[in-house]
């Protein structure tokens, strides 16, 4: 009887960690430009046990939203700093924490928790997935050690869990920028697939232009138009590449350069949604 009754508070415990786990959805990752992090959460700290992953990252780097959702500030932490919860449309609760209040690239620590310098929407907006809502920084308890988003996930409003693994599969943004502001994308990866008029490539690495992005092992699946004016180029075996009737001839698994045309700045764009982005080279291997 005891073993029935084990093993049954053993069943609902896994069924409700997964059902915890399964309400956190496919989320764009938090911080866009050159990152480093590691799975720190658990791991003892002077005030407990750490609850999130660190992301280090260049002072006044853009923090965005994970998912849909509405933001709250919170300003009264001596430890966290300028902080920002946001309440996903999935139920998920995130926390971002140590944004910047530095009003130059020093630590200078002459900032408020305010819109414009930790914050870059208003509080209670409501945003959508990729939209930038806050810079990184180090404030609070982190002041003087390296600028990084402390990122915390929290299943239906919950306690935190291990962010690393949803932080690994996360969608990650080419570039962040201003509505309507020109950009271009160079992408480099292999052929996933390739019709008359798209192309699907599995991407590496991307550089947006002209802000200075370079992203790499980003093992993300890029689907682009590619219209009948867009210059596809092969090289031969010799290297001398040459231009090409179209893009059909790209095969699975074929490395490739895209150039994107150059257009105004959107968050499809920076999602890099399909279709999207418009191809002006592409250059077969």
């Amino acid at each position: 009887m005891s073993r029935s009754i084990l093993f049954i508070a053993v069943a609902v415990g896994i069924l409700a960690g997964g059902s915890q786990a399964a309400s956190v959805p496919h989320i764009i990752f938090p911080v866009v430009g050159s990152v480093q992090y590691q799975d720190d959460f658990g791991t003892s700290r002077s005030g407990g046990l750490h609850q999130g992953n660190d992301i280090l990252a260049t002072k006044k780097s853009p923090a965005v939203a994970a998912e849909p959702g509405r933001v709250k500030y919170w300003t009264s932490s001596a430890s966290a700093g300028c902080m920002l919860y946001l309440y996903g449309q999935s139920g998920t609760m995130y926390e971002y924490i140590h944004l910047n209040n530095d009003l130059t690239m020093r630590n200078d620590n002459r900032g408020k928790c305010v819109l414009g310098t930790a914050y870059a929407v208003k509080n209670g907006a409501h945003v959508t997935a990729g939209q930038q809502i806050g810079y990184v920084g180090d404030s609070g308890d982190a002041d003087g050690i390296h600028p990084h988003l402390h990122f915390e996930v929290h299943p239906n409003g919950g306690k935190a869990t291990d962010p690393y693994p949803y932080l690994q599969a996360a969608q990650k943004l080419l570039f962040v920028a201003k509505a309507g502001t020109p950009f271009v994308v160079t992408l480099t990866g292999t052929v996933a697939s390739a019709s008359s008029n798209q192309l699907t490539l599995k991407v590496s690495t991307s550089q947006a232009w002209p802000y200075g992005i370079t992203l790499t092992k980003l093992n993300q699946v890029v689907t682009l138009s590619v219209p009948s004016t867009a210059l596809v180029q092969s090289a031969d075996a010799s290297g001398f590449v040459h231009a090409v009737a179209n893009i059909t001839i790209a095969t699975r698994g074929q490395k490739a350069v895209v150039w994107t045309q150059p257009a105004p700045a959107s968050l499809k764009a920076e999602r890099a949604d399909a279709g999207a982005l418009v191809a002006a080279l592409v250059q077969l291997d």
